[in-house]
């Protein structure tokens, strides 16, 4: 090893989500997550309780069209805890966004819970930018049922299909 470099262990990360859908902030937390990690998977946790706009094909679908060509990025879902498929990828850190203090209490509780059940798996928080800093999923999607304008909030494909999807 040369003096002055530090040899860092590769680390791939998960964000995992509902992506239903996915929004700018959503882009711009994978964005400025990815140079952090050597792989980032964006993964739709599939909840069979929680009932989504989009279907899980639906979102990966989005998400692939929306996400830049990357081959340190990939698209993919998953049923059960984030921490069991992050022992069966071999990801050693998960990726969180969090926007609020209501986000952080909730978040922490989360990244100890998964913790405790998988200790060598790390979370990270990330903020998101101040502009999307208060955007949500359901948000927008009471704005669309209104009428409103999301142009701003989310990719214009994105937008297409939600004016369908909630306008009907």
């Amino acid at each position: 090893m040369r003096a002055g470099y530090i040899l860092c262990p590769m680390v791939t990360a998960i964000y995992p989500g509902s992506f239903d859908p996915v929004t700018c902030g959503h882009l711009n937390l994978i964005e400025r997550a990815l140079p952090m990690f050597d792989h980032l998977t964006v993964a739709i946790a599939i909840n069979r309780q929680k009932a989504s706009t989009f279907t899980v094909e639906e979102r990966i679908a989005m998400l692939r069209e929306v996400l830049p060509q990357n081959p340190r990025l990939s698209v993919t879902s998953f049923p059960g805890l984030v921490v069991d498929f992050c022992r069966a990828q071999g990801i050693g850190a998960i990726l969180r966004g969090v926007r609020t203090v209501s986000d952080f209490e909730y978040e922490y509780q989360m990244a100890l819970t998964n913790r405790h059940l998988q200790p060598s798996i790390e979370t990270v928080f990330v903020m998101p930018s101040v502009e999307y800093s208060f955007v949500s999923s359901s948000l927008i999607k009471e704005i669309v049922r209104s009428g409103g304008a999301v142009g701003h909030f989310v990719p214009p494909q994105v937008e297409i299909r939600l004016r369908e999807r909630l306008q009907q």
